[in-house]
């Protein structure tokens, strides 16, 4: 067997940056990279482990035997190990084997891997990222599309549960990259979001519980496979979005936790370091080297694989130190506070190196609470992202949704509440995977009454969701109305498309999306009090409401005007702000989409005639359980 060689490819640079908890791109140092050293090809393994007294590399280039390759710890006390193993070759499995000051002996897999097995084997594989890219034209125009004043219609996937193949098996990357790509771009959604694709060993957890957090996971193929699919998703106009989890990590024994025998990645401190709702670990944000490991992977996934967005898990969890803890099981900060001082500064961080890296790219976050100025810039005291999930819209909306329609007068103010802090954070409006599992049902299923009402509902649910200010995210299988709570371990019930009422369900999708997209004033000023303007909101007696959507041209501002109940209202007089014509341009309860085609077909004139505080009016014919929008003209 050959011998290890001496070699390193960091400089003290990149060790001084490591350090200081500012190297951003720590994956071109560390990990497994095929190299040559003095002619002679091989592979330089690097693995930070200050606790070890020993480190090994096993694996196939060496029977898995203990003590054969042994990488040299630097001399500068930054505890990285490193050395080049000729002839070691790309598909090669291997760990590292290391020995702790204490004692202790753990056998793990590469924190850097770009490739792992196919679980439940949990070695790394030596791989590389060559690809040839053939979405310039996506990148090159990128800021143009994925700005916050642009259309964000996000479609939420789970790619081992989307479709199943005919024998039962999780579609490829590549087979996704055909079918998944041409659905997408059918319903018209501008985004797809895929819960965690990093590699996870533990399939309930959905991908939430990480340990490769370079490795696209092996389960559909190769990492220049899903490279294919963001590719081809790219090409047809997509963008791409991950869920990224830097919150919490699982214990499993190959994985981060007790990485060098010591708590190298997850805090030392239980009240900080564990997680009680998930049982996992979690990351030590003021460790400046777990910061440097957790930032670099945000760039790598960003700048490797072409991606447009990182939606950020459970920040909630991260920015409170009480988060899930009962009173003496979390300790205060330094000010008697609860706030996580050391995720303020990461997450501050983790946004500036993200958005001054990249251009046209957008951070989301996951945040439950009234935390501040979340989506706000860290040069105004904000924490830096693009996006905030509005969760109390998806709470208030859902809980109103579920009422049967005779008591919804009573409960207006959970629809009209969103607008008193609609404009506090740039908010995207959230009905995702953790809406549909659990025993909360399917979202067809909270909807009341029979099965015309429960899908005209969900009709009017998704336009009132469209037409209000924000982002829109719905989860697979939402858009044609799944009945049965979402399950990871199978398929979407693809056969309902069967059915006339599932099919008007995705074709009012399709249609809403193209809605979106086409009329500027429901995304130009989406995040701006500017761009929302009510008519009225106070119509408890019939649960009418109604509203004005503005973007740059007051020409193309447009009417919405909600009706919650089955009782049809004809006529229905709403005010305006000036003369002109009301000309409808999409209605929930079109035939097409299952209802009952009551609509506003010829163009109807604005009266001066005073209502709604307003000088000017029109009568307009309100369909039951459903939504109308005009166009000023």
């Amino acid at each position: 067997m050959n011998p290890i060689i001496s070699h390193s490819l960091f400089t003290d640079f990149d060790i001084d940056l490591f350090r200081a908890g500012k190297h951003f791109r720590l994956y071109e140092k560390f990990g497994a990279h095929q190299i040559e050293v003095d002619g002679v090809k091989g592979v330089y393994f690097a693995v930070w482990a200050p606790s070890g007294r020993s480190v090994c590399v096993i694996g196939d280039f060496n029977n898995w035997t203990k003590d054969v390759h042994e990488l040299n710890v630097r001399w500068d006390s930054s505890g990285i190990w490193e050395g080049f193993i000729p002839g070691a070759e790309k598909g090669g499995r291997y760990k590292y084997r290391i020995q702790s000051f204490n004692g202790i002996i753990t056998e793990k897999a590469d924190p850097f891997a770009l490739f792992c097995e196919h679980p439940p084997e949990t070695a790394s594989v030596i791989w590389d990222l060559d690809y040839k890219w053939k979405d310039k034209s996506w990148m090159d125009t990128r800021k143009d599309k994925n700005g916050l004043d642009r259309p964000y219609s996000v479609y939420e996937v789970h790619l081992g549960s989307w479709r199943l193949n005919a024998e039962g098996k999780f579609l490829t990357y590549l087979e996704l990259a055909d079918q998944l790509v041409a659905y997408v771009q059918e319903t018209g959604f501008t985004h797809v979001e895929l819960l965690p694709v990093m590699e996870y060993p533990y399939d309930p957890s959905w991908g939430y519980q990480l340990v490769g957090y370079f490795a696209p996971t092996s389960r559909f193929g190769k990492p220049q496979d899903f490279m294919f699919l963001v590719d081809k998703l790219h090409q047809a106009g997509i963008g791409v979005i991950l869920d990224w989890v830097p919150s919490h990590f699982p214990d499993d024994a190959h994985g981060l936790g007790y990485f060098d025998g010591s708590h190298l990645y997850e805090h030392p401190d239980r009240r900080k370091g564990y997680h009680p709702d998930w049982k996992s670990l979690v990351f030590n944000y003021g460790r400046n080297e777990v910061r440097s490991f957790l930032i670099s992977n945000a760039i790598f996934w960003l700048q490797n694989y072409h991606i447009d967005g990182l939606r950020v898990d459970a920040v909630a969890s991260m920015l409170h130190l009480d988060y899930s803890r009962k009173e003496g099981e979390w300790e205060p900060n330094i000010y008697g506070g609860r706030e996580n001082l050391d995720t303020i500064s990461f997450l501050k961080d983790f946004n500036e190196a993200v958005y001054t890296t990249f251009e046209g790219v957008q951070t989301i976050a996951e945040e439950s609470t009234s935390f501040p100025m979340v989506s706000r810039p860290t040069y105004n005291g904000g924490l830096g992202f693009g996006m905030k999930w509005m969760m109390g819209w998806m709470h208030d909306t859902l809980q109103y949704f579920k009422r049967e329609a005779v008591y919804r007068k009573y409960h207006q103010n959970d629809l009209t509440f969103s607008m008193t802090y609609a404009f506090s954070e740039n908010f995207m409006l959230p009905l995702s995977h953790d809406e549909v599992v659990h025993g909360k049902s399917s979202i067809l299923g909270r909807m009341p009454g029979d099965e015309w009402q429960a899908f005209a509902n969900l009709r009017l649910l998704y336009s009132y969701m469209f037409t209000h200010p924000g982002g829109k995210l719905l989860f697979m299988g939402s858009e044609f109305g799944q009945y049965a709570e979402w399950k990871f371990d199978g398929s979407l019930d693809w056969h309902l498309l069967e059915y006339s009422f599932h099919k008007g369900v995705k074709k009012a999708i399709t249609d809403l999306n193209a809605l979106y997209k086409n009329n500027p004033a429901l995304y130009e000023k989406q995040f701006s009090p500017e761009g929302f303007e009510w008519i009225s909101h106070d119509d408890h007696q019939n649960a009418v409401i109604s509203f004005i959507r503005k973007g740059e041209n007051p020409k193309q501002d447009l009417v919405v005007v909600c009706n919650f109940t089955p009782v049809v209202r004809m006529p229905y007089r709403v005010g305006l702000p000036g003369k002109g014509k009301l000309t409808e341009i999409f209605n929930s309860d079109s035939k097409e989409y299952g209802g009952s085609g009551i609509s506003n077909i010829k163009p109807v004139k604005i009266e001066k005639k005073e209502w709604n505080g307003r000088d000017f009016s029109a009568e307009v014919e309100l369909p039951p359980l459903g939504v109308v929008v005009f166009k000023v003209n």
